[in-house]
């Protein structure tokens, strides 16, 4: 394979990279393919077959070394998320919520869906305290 055809591949897995959210899948598939471009321009790749045997093995081994130290480094896809924090805060009920139902609650100056998890209505204006955050959604108990 040409060796700008590597580059351009490599380039092209790095836009996908950064048009998806971070997984760090492709970034190791483009990173062995930019390598392999250089590698045959400067006429040290050998054959496709060889080519594409140190393609795989470069992007397999860099998935395997590099990307949980990847993800550790950047504080991706772990434990504790800043929403979790947020239990144990306090929020404002700004239209009733049902029992069982979603409803709207203020919190850090911001408009959050609303559950009830004592599974009582809240009234509009009440001071409730946050048992947890489900995704966007804020789980409430009266204070």
């Amino acid at each position: 394979m040409p060796w700008w055809l590597w580059i351009l591949a490599g380039l092209a897995l790095v836009v996908i990279e950064m048009a998806t959210p971070g997984g760090f899948f492709a970034l190791f598939f483009a990173i062995a393919a930019l390598v392999i471009g250089v590698l045959v321009r400067l006429g040290w790749a050998g054959p496709d077959w060889v080519q594409w045997l140190v393609f795989s093995l470069l992007s397999i081994l860099g998935l395997a070394v590099f990307r949980r130290p990847l993800m550790r480094a950047l504080k991706l896809g772990g434990p504790g998320r800043v929403v979790d924090a947020m239990a144990g805060e306090s929020a404002v009920v700004l239209e009733d919520v049902p029992a069982e139902g979603v409803g709207k609650a203020e919190m850090r100056g911001s408009a959050w869906s609303a559950r009830s998890s004592a599974r009582t209505p809240l009234a509009k204006g009440q001071r409730c305290r946050v048992e947890k955050v489900d995704g966007l959604t804020l789980w409430l108990r009266p204070e």
